[in-house]
């Protein structure tokens, strides 16, 4: 769940927002690329750091965003916008000469979760969305009209992680042959009646709705992707910052991350020991909110940043 969608001069700052400027070590003359630009609350502290000469690039899928975004360079001739998925930002020409900094706040941000129409909150009824871009592919509702049992029960238990995964998919088979699940609400309703009742005070469609979420948007493979481009387009001394909000995203970033910065383990199995030249260097490790930034905005409660600098490797 991302803490994107608030601005500064929202009631709340973005999650992490200090940490987030500490760990980016914005240069006045720099280029920055912020991959998830919500509404605009981490972008906008960067724009502060920034100088006459610096530069401020920023991507989002949803339309909603990037209308933000527009008018935010309408008025400030530093930024540059452009809609699509970070997945694909080494295809933008803008960041092409590279870059400083590059920032992901993971997840879906505040807006879409408080708009009900978007269909990403079991707590608030609304149409089966769930899309980051209401223009891709298909919506949580035409995907469940159709997916197999098995599919269904794999998406859930992949990226959500719920033990009950087989019996949710079978109900929501079986339902949809006496009518569509169409909405939010029926759908989490739906999950509730099969689920078995326990003490926690986790709604049990949590964990569904976060895996067909993930699902549709294809969130781990553009994760997957998106930190592959900014690896290629950082400058050397540039910054990654990226704030996970479940441990599937956090568990890719920090091994993508381990994986550019530290020597595989020793394999006494190989005859040779194969060289090892690092490319990031961590700047240390999770970082989570403070309780004064829990205490105002419970939303950070789950949150993970992470910050890696690409060093310089010799030719």
């Amino acid at each position: 769940m991302s803490g994107g969608g608030a601005g500064i001069a929202s009631a709340h700052l973005p999650v992490l927002f200090a940490e987030v400027m500490d760990g980016l070590a914005v240069k006045q003359d720099g280029t920055y690329l912020d991959g998830t630009f919500g509404r605009g609350g981490h972008a906008r502290g960067v724009l502060q750091r920034l100088g006459p000469q610096g530069r401020l690039l920023v991507m989002d899928k949803d339309p909603e965003a990037i209308a933000v975004a527009e008018a935010l360079a309408h008025a400030d001739a530093r930024v540059t916008w452009h809609r699509g998925s970070f997945a694909g930002l080494a295809q933008w020409s803008a960041a092409a000469q590279g870059l400083d900094g590059v920032l992901l706040d993971l997840g879906v941000s505040s807006p879409q979760l408080d708009v009900a129409e978007r269909g990403f909150s079991f707590g608030k009824d609304g149409p089966l969305d769930m899309r980051m871009d209401p223009e891709s592919d298909e919506s949580a509702a035409q995907w469940l009209a159709h997916a197999s049992e098995k599919e269904i029960a794999d998406v859930l238990w992949t990226y959500g992680e719920e033990r009950q995964s087989r019996r949710i998919a079978r109900a929501i088979v079986a339902k949809r042959t006496q009518q569509p699940i169409e909405r939010t609400a029926q759908l989490a309703d739906l999950i509730a009646s099969v689920m078995p009742r326990g003490d926690s005070k986790t709604h049990p469609a949590t964990r569904s709705f976060q895996a067909i979420r993930i699902h549709i948007n294809r969130e781990l493979a553009d994760l997957e992707a998106g930190l592959d481009a900014a690896l290629e387009q950082l400058k050397p001394g540039g910054r990654l910052a990226v704030i996970s909000f479940h441990s599937l995203e956090d568990r890719i970033v920090k091994q993508f991350m381990a994986r550019h910065a530290k020597a595989p383990p020793a394999n006494r199995r190989m005859p040779v020991e194969i060289a090892f030249t690092p490319t990031l260097r961590l700047h240390g490790g999770a970082q989570k909110a403070g309780e004064t930034e829990l205490s105002s905005n419970p939303r950070a409660r789950s949150a993970v940043l992470r910050v890696a600098e690409k060093l310089e490797v010799a030719a």
